[in-house]
């Protein structure tokens, strides 16, 4: 644990909470964070756990290492603009914040003339709030390899990290795993449906779905055989399994999860747009 790094949280939602839960104690002590919401009433919350708050952006930023960004996209850059005196030399800015370029978010920070290059955007999921997240980040070129290590620490306490090259390359982690969950969550009700309708009761179908989902990924992450190996492992000529793919492969379901990832990363990138202006 870092005893001397500090830690902003800017905007204190479930995100932040997350991230908050997975470092405090593990990379800096609860002390060292200080969380910035608007919303008085999650503080008392917060300041149990040992964390100073503020509703609004203090002086305390100036004491503190990192700042991450978890505000709406559609506040950001305002939220920016109020943050900016305190900002340091040696400050790491991490962005959470969806829909907001790195050089967008670089820009708001410091001038046209000389953006604020010392910024890792990062895309995490949802299943970071049980700790079991995988994050993308991408790190804009004023960040040394000690803060690329320390974002990844930060990220690493919800989860797995990805580091991909730039906001492009986030566009596509958005459309898979940012988005991906409620693919799964989708999935899954399909699953949970589907069981019902051939003679299970809700919660057989649920817990055989949840079940399945949880094996067989745990069975992919373990092996060193591609899933299409592992498909075909559980595929007997004939059999049932054959017959279900079949049904798939005739509704284009691989298709169907192409155009549904294009979609997201088309969207991920009109958003930058309008939230960047």
């Amino acid at each position: 644990m870092k005893n001397e790094l500090s830690i902003a949280f800017i905007g204190g939602g479930n995100m932040a909470a997350a991230l908050a839960s997975g470092l405090a104690g593990k990379v800096c002590p609860a002390g060292s964070i200080h969380v910035i919401d608007i919303n008085q009433d999650s503080h008392a919350a917060w300041q149990a756990r040992g964390m100073t708050t503020a509703t609004a952006p203090d002086e305390a930023l100036a004491r503190c290492r990192v700042w991450v960004f978890a505000v709406k996209p559609q506040n950001m850059k305002d939220v920016v603009a109020s943050t900016r005196q305190w900002l340091r030399d040696d400050t790491l800015v991490v962005s959470v914040a969806a829909g907001i370029r790195a050089d967008t978010l670089a820009g708001w920070l410091g001038t046209p003339e000389a953006p604020w290059r010392r910024l890792v955007r990062c895309m995490p999921n949802t299943p970071a709030l049980v700790g079991a997240g995988i994050t993308g980040l991408a790190a804009l070129d004023g960040v040394g390899q000690a803060d690329r290590d320390l974002a990844a620490s930060m990220l690493a306490s919800v989860g797995d990290v990805v580091w991909v090259a730039d906001d492009a390359a986030l566009d596509a982690v958005t459309a898979l795993s940012g988005s991906g969950p409620a693919y799964v969550f989708l999935f899954l009700e399909a699953l949970i449906a589907g069981g019902q309708k051939v003679g299970l009761t809700a919660e057989q179908a649920r817990q055989l779905a949840l079940g399945t989902f949880a094996g067989a990924t745990k069975l992919a992450a373990e092996s060193s055989e591609p899933p299409s190996v592992l498909r075909e492992r559980v595929t007997s000529q004939g059999g049932t399994t054959a017959a279900a793919l079949a049904a798939f492969n005739a509704a284009g379901f691989a298709g169907i999860v192409e155009d549904a990832m294009a979609a997201a990363a088309q969207r991920s990138r009109e958003l930058a747009e309008e939230f960047g202006k």
